[in-house]
Formats: structure tokens, C-alpha cells, sequence
């Protein structure tokens, strides 16, 4: 498929931030603590994922949460008692970095919708419908935490900007057995970093998966999905299953891929996580000598 002479689409205004997952996989750490505000090492997963949206001009943000998960609320807002009990203390350096981390709504829109029961990331989205900007919306899974230079989003925004296609999702080549652990993208073609397609199919064995381009949790959705996944029926596990709603609509709307430039950590896993911290640390001066000793004392050992 050739990129077509198209209107240039809305500009993306909304951010969609599915939290209301229970972080069974994390027990006993999510028991208290919401899975978003566990820290790659010392900052919050749900953090990069904020900072990614402002980075990439997002105007609204809506955290999609649980009323179990009130601490989510209390993190992405400022504290003002927390700030001025840190400016007595003479810590200003610490209280202006939360500052700066704390959304700010004089400049950024921030709404919190609940989503009481799991009933799939498509419902997920679905719950922060009556919230969201005109114009294409975008979904960030925080769980999946992508590093690099430029933001995920970003460039995602800048490539969508290009028309096309009305469903752009981010997607990462993987090998051939991990196929059946992904949404995997049906490839008719390619321009530069986007891919063009006539569909995905979830979780595939590898021999009939389509391609190995696994979707990944970065979306850029045109605003008729919402419409689709009001009566979209529920596929597995019995959820509304937004990759499903996002399938059904691709030869009326359009469907690409985005292979971003970052590296991608899957931080709904334990391993995840601890790659995403060990990359996290090692891009610091301040922490590369311990990882070097740890190193050097694990070969000592052997």
C-alpha cells in the first residue's frame, strides 16, 4: 500500500493511560502499592509514561484507574504540603524536582475515569470515551516502558501526521516463537518506518503468523473506535478486546504499523522489569560502577 494523498488529520490532543490492572504478577509489592508507581530504580514506571505524553505536546491526559488505586491520583498531582515541608527542611532541589514531575493542570488537562471491572483493554478505553478531545486519541500502556532518545509517542505523532491511515500501533520485530505471546501485524507494505496493513491476529502460532511484527503498547486511534467498541462483542477471556475493535475497523479506516527507535521493555513482567532497571541504571554515570563491580564479582566467583 502506498502512503496516500490524504487531509492532514486532527492533531493528537488526548492521552488514554489504562491503570486499573491489579498487578498480580507483582505480588505481594502491588498489594499496597499500585504496579505503576513500582520504580525502575528510582523513579515510577508510570513517570516515563507521563513524561513521553508531555514530551510529545498531549494536551489531555486520562488515567482510565480503580477506586482501589487512589494512590495513582495522589502521585501525578502536586503536593503542596509535601513541597513545603521539604522547602523547611532546606531539600528545594527535591521539592522542585516533584514539581516539575507533578502534572500541572494550567497546562495539561488531567482526568481520572474508574474502570470497576477488568473487562479488557478495550473497555479500558471505552471508559474514558465521554473525556477524550476531538480528533484521534492516543493509548500508552505503561507497562510497556520504551527508552531512547525521541519519545515513542512522538514519533508515532509525527509519522501519523503524514495521513494515511487512521489506526496507527507501535511494533517491534520479534522472533519467531515469541510470536504466539503478541498481536501481530498482517504487513502489505512499508514506508520507511511505517508499516502498512491489512489487519493483526492475536497471539498466532508461529507458523501461521502473518509476519513478526508484534504490537506493542503504543496506539494512535481515530476517534470512531469508540463507536466500534460500543458494540464490540467480548473475544478473549471474554473482555472487549481492543485489538478486536481495532482489526474490524481497518478496511474502513485504515491500519498501520510504527517501528520505533527506542528499546522496548515489558515491564508487566518480573524479567521485564528488571532488564528495563539494569538498562535504566547503566545509562547513568552515578550507577555504572556498581553494575561494573557487580559484574566483576560474579565472574570473580566463578
Amino acid at each position: 500500500m502506498e502512503l496516500k494523498e490524504a487531509e492532514t488529520p486532527l492533531p493528537v490532543r488526548t492521552a488514554i493511560f489504562p491503570v486499573a490492572g491489579l498487578g498480580t504478577r507483582f505480588l505481594p509489592a502491588t498489594k499496597a502499592t499500585p504496579k505503576e508507581l513500582l520504580p525502575v530504580l528510582d523513579r515510577p514506571l508510570i513517570q516515563f509514561a507521563i513524561d513521553e505524553a508531555r514530551m510529545a505536546g498531549i494536551e489531555r491526559m486520562i488515567f482510565v484507574s480503580h477506586p482501589a488505586k487512589s494512590a495513582i491520583e495522589r502521585y501525578v498531582t502536586h503536593d503542596a504540603d509535601l513541597d513545603a515541608q521539604l522547602c523547611a527542611k532546606g531539600k528545594t532541589e527535591l521539592a522542585r524536582g516533584l514539581a516539575a514531575d507533578a502534572l500541572d493542570p494550567g497546562e495539561i488537562d488531567v482526568r481520572f475515569v474508574m474502570q470497576d471491572q477488568p473487562l479488557g483493554l478495550g473497555h479500558a478505553v471505552l471508559c474514558a470515551a465521554d473525556d477524550v478531545l476531538p480528533g484521534p486519541v492516543a493509548v500508552i500502556l505503561p507497562d510497556d516502558l520504551i527508552l531512547g532518545e525521541t519519545g515513542c509517542l512522538s514519533e508515532m505523532i509525527a509519522a501519523y501526521g503524514r495521513g494515511g491511515a487512521g489506526h496507527m500501533v507501535a511494533t517491534m520485530q520479534v522472533d519467531a516463537e515469541a510470536v504466539k505471546s503478541y498481536g501481530i501485524l498482517s504487513v502489505t507494505g512499508r514506508d520507511e518506518r511505517v508499516l502498512w496493513a491489512d489487519g493483526m491476529v492475536e497471539k498466532p502460532e508461529p507458523s501461521d503468523a502473518p509476519s513478526r511484527q508484534a504490537v506493542v503498547g503504543r496506539y494512535i486511534l481515530d476517534g470512531s473506535i469508540f463507536e466500534d467498541l460500543r458494540d464490540q462483542k467480548p473475544g478473549t477471556g471474554g473482555e472487549i478486546q481492543l485489538t478486536d475493535a481495532i482489526s474490524r475497523a481497518t478496511p474502513r479506516v485504515g491500519l498501520s504499523g510504527f517501528r520505533f527507535s527506542g528499546q522496548r521493555y515489558d515491564c508487566g513482567s518480573k524479567e521485564g522489569m528488571l532488564r528495563a532497571i539494569l538498562a535504566y541504571a547503566n545509562s547513568m554515570s552515578d550507577f555504572r560502577d556498581v553494575i561494573d563491580d557487580h559484574n566483576r564479582s560474579l565472574l570473580a566467583a566463578e
